[in-house]
C-alpha cells in the first residue's frame, strides 16, 4: 500500500470464481461489468485475492479499492481447488517468504513453466523447439543460505524478532521456525533470539546471515564430522563488549556454529570464533569441491545446484577439444565442472573479489591449468569486448536478474557484420524469465540464433521465483 493511502475493510459475501494466479500467489477474479462499463464495452473490475486459488469459489474482504482493481484477502473458501495444499509453516500468511505453500508443489511447477512459456511467447515472440522437463528437488529444508532481519521488540513482544520480513512490509515476521531452512538452523531461531537479547548492542545488530556448507569430510565414519558446517554472520553496528564476545563464543560452542562478524561493508566480513574452519559445497559428478565464504554468492539449494550444473553442461555439448566461456562466472560454479570436460575455460565476472575466489577454487581442485578468470563489466560490452575474449564455440551465461542484454546486442552486431566470433551454442541460465525472454528476442531475431530448448528449474519451492534454462544455437558456418 502506498504511503498516505488509507486501508479499507469491505466484506464481500457474494461469491466470486477465481480465474488465475499471479506470481505473488494472489488469486485473480474478474467481476461482471456494471452498466457503465458494459455500455462502453469494458470488462469488469479485477480483484486480486490473497489466499485464493484458480477454480475456487470464494468470498473476500477488500483491503485496497481502486477504480480498475481491488486488493483483497480471502474470507471463506466455498469450493476449494483440487490442488490446494495445507501450508506446513505456522508463519504462512504473515511471513512474505513462501507465498505458494497453499498450492500443491506439482501445480507450483506447472505454473512456473507456464510463466516461462508465456514470457517467451509474448516478449520474445518465439517458442522453444523442445520444452525441457521441469527440474525439481526437495520441497522443504532446502535453503542453505538466508539473510534474517533482527529487531528489538522487547517492549511490545518481550523478545527480539529474528526472521524474514512480512509480506510487502518493513516489519519482521514473528517466527520461531522456518520449514525451508535445514532443521538444525530452524531450531536455532528461538535460541538466536535469546542470544541477541543478552547482547549490549541488542538495538544495533540488525541482521544475521546464514550459510550452511557440506560436512568437512563426507567420507568420515565419525558421525560428528558428518554434521553440516553452519556459519552465522552477525551485522554489528557498534563494537562488542568482552561480555558480548563471551556470549557469542559460548553460543558457538553449544550449538556447533561458526560465528563471523560484519562491522561495516561486505568487505569487512571476517571469522570471529573459531578463527578457522571450512565452508564448502561439492559437485561429485565432476569431482569438484567449492570452498566459499559466507558473503560469497552461491546457490541456496545445494541439491538442485548439482542437477542444474549437470544439465547445463550436458546441454552445452562440450567436447574435449573445446574452448568455453563462462560469463557471470561467480566463484566458478560452472567454470570448474566445465574445465573437467573442455580443453580450457575462461570465466568472466564483474567483481574482482569473485574472480580472486574463483582462482583459489581452481587451484584447490587442480584445475588452474585449464580454468582461468578475468574481471570485466558484463553490462558494458561491445563487439571489441567480445573480440578481446577470443573465439569460443560454447558459451554459458548465468546473469543476475538484469539479464545479459548488452552481450546479446553485441552478438547481434557481430552477426550483422558476418563475424565468426559469436558462439555456435549458448546455454543461458536465468533467474528472471522476463529478462531471459527479452534477451531471447535479440538472440533469435537479430543475432541468428534458434531457441532449441527451454525449461524451468524449481530452485525455490513455495516462492514465486522462476529459475530457468534455455539453449540457443546458430547454424554451422558453411
Amino acid at each position: 500500500m502506498r504511503r498516505g493511502e488509507k486501508p479499507v475493510h469491505i466484506v464481500v459475501t457474494e461469491p466470486v470464481r477465481v480465474e488465475s494466479l499471479d506470481l505473488d500467489a494472489q488469486g485473480i477474479a474478474r467481476l461482471a461489468p456494471n452498466e457503465e462499463e458494459a455500455a462502453q464495452g469494458q470488462s469488469g473490475k479485477v480483484v486480486f485475492i490473497q489466499g485464493a486459488l484458480p477454480t475456487e469459489l470464494v468470498s473476500y474482504v477488500i483491503t485496497r479499492d481502486k477504480a480498475r482493481f481491488s486488493k483483497a484477502k480471502v474470507l471463506d473458501i466455498l469450493k476449494p481447488a483440487v490442488f490446494r495444499a495445507e501450508p506446513k509453516c505456522k508463519a504462512f500468511g504473515v511471513c512474505g517468504g513462501c507465498t505458494m505453500q497453499h498450492l500443491d508443489i506439482r501445480a507450483q511447477v506447472a505454473m512456473k513453466q507456464r510463466v516461462l512459456e508465456d514470457d517467451l511467447k509474448h516478449i520474445a515472440k518465439v517458442a522453444p523447439e523442445e520444452l525441457l522437463r521441469p527440474m525439481g528437488g526437495p520441497a522443504w529444508e532446502y535453503r542453505h543460505r538466508a539473510r534474517l532481519s533482527a529487531v528489538n521488540r522487547s517492549i511490545k513482544k518481550g523478545t527480539v524478532l529474528i526472521g524474514f520480513h512480512e509480506g510487502k512490509s518493513g516489519y519482521v515476521a514473528d517466527m520461531t521456525a522456518c520449514e525451508i531452512l535445514p532443521k538444525h538452523v530452524s531450531d536455532l531461531l528461538p535460541e538466536m533470539r535469546k542470544l541477541v537479547m543478552g547482547l549490549s548492542i541488542v538495538d544495533r545488530m540488525p541482521q544475521i546471515e546464514i550459510a550452511v556448507g557440506e560436512p568437512e569430510d563426507p567420507n568420515s565414519d565419525d558421525l560428528k564430522k558428518l554434521k553440516p558446517v553452519t556459519a552465522l554472520v552477525f551485522r554489528t553496528l557498534l563494537p562488542l563488549t568482552p561480555a558480548d564476545e563471551q556470549l557469542l563464543k559460548d553460543f558457538a560452542d553449544q550449538y556447533q556454529v561458526w560465528i563471523w562478524l560484519q562491522p561495516k561493508g561486505i568487505e569487512t566480513v571476517a571469522p570471529f570464533y573459531p578463527l578457522t574452519g571450512k565452508l564448502c559445497y561439492r559437485l561429485p559428478e565432476f569431482e569438484v569441491e567449492m570452498p566459499f565464504k559466507p558473503a560469497d554468492f552461491t546457490q541456496v539449494n545445494h541439491m538442485m545446484n548439482r542437477a542444474l550444473v549437470s544439465r547445463a553442461i550436458r546441454l552445452l555439448e562440450v567436447k574435449p577439444s573445446d574452448r568455453v566461456l563462462d560469463l557471470f562466472c561467480g566463484i566458478g560454479n560452472f567454470t570448474l565442472p566445465l574445465a573437467r570436460r573442455a580443453k580450457s575455460v575462461l570465466g568472466i565476472e564483474g567483481l574482482a573479489s569473485l574472480t580472486t575466489r574463483a582462482n583459489e577454487n581452481a587451484l584447490h581442485n587442480g584445475l588452474a591449468d585449464k580454468a582461468s578468470f578475468m574481471q570485466s563489466n558484463l553490462f558494458e560490452v561491445s563487439t571489441e569486448t567480445i573480440a578481446s575474449w577470443g573465439k569460443a564455440d560454447r558459451w554459458l551465461m548465468d546473469p543476475p536478474r538484469e539479464g545479459a542484454m548488452e552481450i546479446c546486442q553485441a552478438l547481434a552486431q557481430l552477426h550483422e557484420q558476418g563475424s565468426d566470433l559469436p558462439p555456435q551454442r549458448i546455454v543461458y541460465v536465468s533467474c528472471n524469465p522476463k529478462t531471459l525472454a527479452r534477451d531471447a528476442e535479440i538472440l533469435c531475431h537479430q543475432a541468428g540464433y534458434t531457441l532449441k530448448s527451454a525449461g524451468i528449474v524449481n530452485m525455490f519451492p513455495h516462492t514465486s521465483h522462476v529459475e530457468s534454462m534455455a539453449v540457443f544455437e546458430r547454424p554451422y558456418a558453411t
